[in-house]
Parts: C-alpha cells; structure tokens; sequence
C-alpha cells in the first residue's frame, strides 16, 4: 500500500513473530489526522497485536518485531529508545483497551490514575491534575466529576468504568487515539453512547483514531475508512461506503453477509465455517484459501498482490463481483 506524507500514522510492512512464526506478515495501513479507520476481522487475525505494536507494548519476548516502519508525525517508532516511547504513551498517542477492569489499576481511585498521565506529561500538580480529571470525568458523560474522583473502579458499572478510561485516553489530547474494542460486554445503549461520544470528540479535536472491532456494523456508523484484516495480513482496505456496499476480498465479503441488517428477517444468518489458522499452519498463498468459497489453483500457492481503484485496495485471485 502506498503511503502518503499527509498520514498521521503509517504502519509500513509490519511483521511480528513469535516463535519464528508470523503473527503479522508485512501489514500496512495508513490514518490521516481527524480520520476514524477500523481494523475488523476475527478473533486471531492479529488486531489487538497490532495495535499494541504501535506504542511498543506487546509483550517482547515472545513476540518481536521483525521487519516494517512504525511512522508516526515524521518519527519511527520503532527506533525510538524506550525513555522517548514512555513519553509519546498517553501523551501524543492514547489506548482504550478491551477490558477496563483488567486495565484499570484496583488499589488507586480512578481520579489518581486519570491525573497520573496530566502529573507526567503536562508537570501538572495532584491538585490540579484531579481537578482537570473531575473535569474529563463530567466530559465523558459520568456526572459529579470532583465526587467521581474518589472512587475506586470496584464501585463504578463496566459502562462507568469504560468512561473513565476514555477520560484517561483523552486526559492529554492525543494526536492518535487508538480504541481496541471498546464496547466489548457492554449493552446496547452503552456502547451506542460510548461510540458517539469518540466520535464527537475526535471531530472536536481533530484527533485520528483507530477503531479495532469485529461489528462491521459499528464500523458503517463511525467510520471514515476500514481495513481488512485476516490472519495477519491485511486483504482488503477502502473507505466504508465503497467496503461495505462492494466488497471485493471473499473475506471481506463473507463478513458482510453475516450482518443482520442484510439479511431478510426471520432467516438464519450465514456462518463462515471453519476457523482462523494459527501462526505456523497458514497456506504460503492467500490465507483464507481453506475456507473461501470460490478458490482457484492460485490462491493456494500465491499471495496476491494489492489491485487499487479509487483507494479501494483488495488482494485477492477471484474477487467478488
């Protein structure tokens, strides 16, 4: 994919390993400032992995980067030495991650955590860094921020909780922030709020933002582009309309058919069978080989390459018509 010098973040031919086998193999997207791009795909495909290879917290070892570009505002991140990652995390680039009441920290109110990052990254004072933490708690939706400071994560709902880690994703006004699904256990009207809140933030700001999520229904409400993510590489990438109304990657499309909303009601949705292959069992040629439904002798020996119209990306042998 080629990758333009108005990108925010370009990840360039990213590949990470594990154990000598590729968990990601030469993936690269790009995301402009003030644009919202998701990363779908299923369980396995390598989209949290990822993610967390952007700000360098992925655990290493066993994984390690092995090949690619990391460029974010000009700057490598992947050469960067850990004293300057430690201050683009929370600062430049912020991360919501699946599960708040894992990621949150148990034994310090939600106010100290959200303050730590202002304390850190603006030299604020405790004093006014939980006042301006009272301030982002009432910002994202939770009322009674300076009361809200003093509580601990047990004693706020999974939706309250999810809140407060946006409020310390937003904490220093990121330049990128990156959401890895962040509705996850939520219920329906929760996660709506939360997706709308993102949204209207990241508009405000002009913030650029990385939505990892599996719902391509979310996707077609938030989202400017998406890109395709399966085991590991990345088969499809366009803007959302084009994605979703004319998908050309068979994944890409399989995923579609599975959508409620496509389907007449009261008809059982379709499945893709079968399951994402593991790191070390992939065919040499397009991944998704042993479970497409229209394959050709090509496509179990041969990666295709990236075919682009119109910023519309798809690597496939037989694309959908």
């Amino acid at each position: 994919m080629p990758v333009t010098n108005s990108a925010l973040l370009s990840v360039e031919a990213l590949t990470l390993e594990v154990n000598g086998h590729r968990l990601t193999d030469e993936v690269s997207f790009e995301i402009r400032a003030g644009e919202m791009l998701a990363l779908v795909g299923e369980s396995g495909c390598g989209k949290s992995v990822t993610a967390l290879s952007i700000l360098r917290i992925h655990p290493d070892p066993p994984i390690s980067l092995s090949g690619g570009r990391i460029v974010f505002d000009g700057r490598d991140l992947a050469a960067l030495s850990a004293d300057e990652m430690r201050a683009v995390r929370g600062d430049d680039i912020a991360m919501i991650f699946q599960e708040p009441m894992t990621s949150l920290n148990p034994v310090l109110t939600v106010g100290d955590q959200i303050a730590e990052a202002l304390i850190l990254h603006r030299g604020m004072s405790r004093r006014a860094a939980l006042a301006r933490a009272g301030e982002l708690i009432e910002l994202v939706g939770l009322p009674n921020g300076r009361r809200q400071v003093d509580r601990y994560p047990h004693q706020l709902s999974g939706g309250q909780r999810q809140r407060i880690m946006i409020a310390m994703a937003l904490a220093c006004e990121p330049k990128l922030l990156i959401a890895d699904e962040p509705t996850t256990a939520l219920d329906v009207t929760v996660q709506a709020q939360i997706l709308a809140l993102i949204d209207t933030l990241r508009r405000d700001a002009g913030m650029a933002c990385l939505l990892i999520t599996h719902d391509l229904g979310v996707v077609a409400e938030v989202c400017d582009r998406a890109a395709v993510m399966y085991a590991g590489k990345i088969v499809e990438t366009g803007p959302v309309d084009v994605l979703l109304g004319a998908p050309r990657h068979r994944y890409t499309r399989a995923l579609v058919d599975t959508i409620p909303a496509m389907n007449p009601p009261g008809q059982r949705l379709p499945s893709i069978a079968g399951t994402v292959p593991p790191p070390g069992s992939r065919a040499p040629g397009c991944p998704f080989v042993d479970r497409c439904d229209a394959p050709t002798s090509q496509c179990r020996t041969l990666m295709p390459p990236p075919e682009e119209q119109s910023g519309h990306i798809v690597r496939c042998w037989n694309p959908a018509q």
